[in-house]
């Protein structure tokens, strides 16, 4: 896939403006003239957005329902590639870019823009501060890596158009070549002593072939179906065509995607010993400076490794001495909290009552529908608790929260995870800005630390609307907040040593244990998931605190006039961007 620009839209987890004609200027259909330097910069980023798209059609079908609408009409089919001379042509496009935007005058540009303008800037210096490290990327991972999220980015690739179900075909038909290219990458990597552990090749061809053992049953043939039988309700095609189509999948799954999961992990096997590190990143050469440019495009914090893990600790600090504040106020708080009962309720009605329930806090938002699914069970394994699919900026439906069924939680639980997905986290934030007037191009600009840490504060924000609801203590729910706001604290730290400082496993355990967490098993998976995920948990936690910094500074700011439904609002309508962006844009409004 084409790394030049670094797109971050969220797909998963939670993790992502029509034009009149083709090659309009996609200036948000502006009614007035635009002065010419907004014009110029306007053309700029209509150009990038749309190279961007023609070069992944994954990225371009998630993000638009009708890239034809948006000048897009001619582009290839294509999954992408981890060709070396292809990043290396990246990293040659990010220059030409980056020297283009330093010929323009961001004083001179709207506000809107000049935040476009603040968000390429950063994006474009820690790229090229990165050099042709490109090498130290993973595109592989049990969780994360792309062969566990494409087959569900597949079963959820809408058909509204007969170019959809081609383009998909074409999809399918190109996964071989696509894994090939992630394999040659690989071998690459191994050569420079770069490859992945044994322990984590291990997983990945594991779940290679818990995928292609599901035969028949996969899940990819089903969806398809049940795509292929609406259009046929709906009358737009007819049941030849849809039996032709059926019998095409079969064919493609058949001899191009199970083969395509085969070679990749008879690769992986193959290449198993070859990797000298079964820790972090701070373990390989210039790992430590790849890491914090992880941080810096992924969180947005572009603070030192030393500051963020200070910041770590002092809060870890707090919220024990908060959690032993309510344990000795009450002794068995502790004991009642693990007695939780599982949930009786449906999550679509707690989702109804959370979009209800969140307007004294929130600027209000209508969405018409929603719908919660259960990841396949051949992927449980494999897949997040939960997570919400985005749907195309041009349609905003479908809005999707799937839900693992593996993950037995309380009522408490699937209550603050369903507000993290949901309202107001995942499906409310990504609805409500791009119902906001702004070049499309945020989209594709999307600050991971922005959207899982708002998910993350609301989530925090969430306990206090379960306590009516789930009729539940709220001291209870206080001491379920702190547990969740130390354990992600806590892998926040870890993740922090493993990889900024080259924790090895002993060190990692030793840590746990002072939490009372000892089983080896255990300690062994939190730090193997940790070195195969670099940073993610920061996406989440220090993207919180981040928001939580704001909220102070903005209290400090307003002073008795403070509104959290105001200062939520003006975070929203700034949109996804590094942190130093939104704390520049959010306190101009403050001045």
């Amino acid at each position: 896939m084409k790394k030049f620009l670094s797109v971050k839209r969220k797909y998963l987890i939670f993790s992502l403006f029509p034009a009149a004609a083709a090659g309009m200027v996609l200036c948000l259909l502006h009614f007035f003239p635009m002065d010419p330097e907004n014009l110029r910069f306007e053309k700029y980023i209509d150009q990038i957005f749309q190279e961007e798209l023609k070069g992944n059609t994954l990225n371009l079908h998630y993000t638009l329902a009708y890239p034809e609408d948006y000048g897009i009409r001619d582009y290839s089919v294509s999954l992408g590639t981890m060709d070396p001379e292809a990043l290396e042509a990246g990293l040659e496009e990010t220059e030409v870019l980056d020297q283009k935007l330093k010929s323009f005058h961001s004083e001179q540009l709207s506000l809107e823009n000049q935040i476009i303008y603040d968000i390429l800037s950063l994006e474009f210096s820690s790229r090229l501060s990165l050099g042709s490290s490109y090498l130290l990327e993973e595109p592989l991972g049990p969780n994360l890596g792309i062969q566990a999220q494409l087959p569900i980015l597949l079963a959820e690739y809408t058909f509204r158009t007969s170019a959809d179900i081609k383009d998909y075909f074409s999809l399918l038909s190109q996964i071989p070549d696509y894994f090939q290219s992630i394999l040659e990458f690989e071998e690459t990597k191994a050569k420079e002593d770069l490859f992945m552990s044994d322990a984590s090749a291990d997983r990945i061809i594991q779940q290679c072939h818990s995928f292609m053992e599901t035969g028949e049953d996969n899940y990819l043939y089903s969806m398809f179906r049940q795509q292929i039988e609406n259009l046929l309700r709906k009358k737009r095609i007819t049941r030849k065509q849809a039996e032709a189509f059926m019998k095409m999948q079969e064919k493609l799954m058949d001899q191009c995607v199970f083969p395509a999961y085969l070679t990749l992990s008879q690769g992986l096997e193959a290449l198993k010993g070859q990797g000298k590190n079964s820790g972090g990143l701070a373990r390989l050469e210039g790992g430590k400076e790849y890491y914090t440019y992880l941080i810096r495009s992924t969180v947005g914090d572009y603070r030192s490794l030393e500051e963020i893990l200070q910041c770590l600790f002092l809060q870890l600090q707090s919220d024990h001495q908060n959690m032993q504040e309510l344990l000795s106020a009450d002794p068995q708080l502790l004991s009642r909290a693990y007695d939780l009962p599982s949930s009786d309720l449906l999550p679509e009605q707690m989702l109804d009552y959370l979009q209800q329930v969140i307007t004294d806090d929130f600027p209000g938002l209508e969405v018409d529908s929603y719908e919660v699914k259960y990841v396949p069970e051949s992927m449980e394994d494999f897949s997040s608790p939960a997570f919400y699919l985005t749907p195309p900026i041009d349609t905003l439906t479908p809005n999707t929260i799937y839900i693992n069924q593996a993950s037995q939680v309380s009522s408490a639980e699937l209550f603050t995870t369903l507000a993290h997905e949901g309202f107001p986290g995942h499906l409310y934030q990504t609805v409500y800005f791009a119902r906001q007037e702004h070049h499309p191009i945020r989209e594709l600009l999307s600050c991971s630390g922005y959207i899982e840490g708002w998910a993350t504060y609301v989530e925090a924000l969430s306990y206090d609307y379960a306590s009516p609801f789930l009729q539940m203590d709220p001291e209870i729910l206080d001491l379920l907040r702190l547990n969740r706001s130390i354990s992600l604290c806590l892998y926040g730290i870890l993740d922090l040593g493993i990889h900024g400082q080259g924790w090895n496993a002993r060190t990692t355990a030793d840590t746990l244990a002072v939490f009372g967490i000892t089983d080896p098993d255990t300690c062994q998976e939190i730090f193997q998931y940790i070195v195969e995920n670099p940073a993610n948990y920061l996406k989440y936690y220090l993207g919180y605190l981040n928001f939580l910094d704001l909220r102070e500074e903005a209290r400090a700011a307003a002073g008795s006039s403070f509104e959290p439904r105001d200062f939520h609002k003006k975070l929203l309508d700034i949109g996804p961007a590094p942190f130093s962006v939104v704390e520049k844009y959010l306190f101009a409004d403050y001045e």
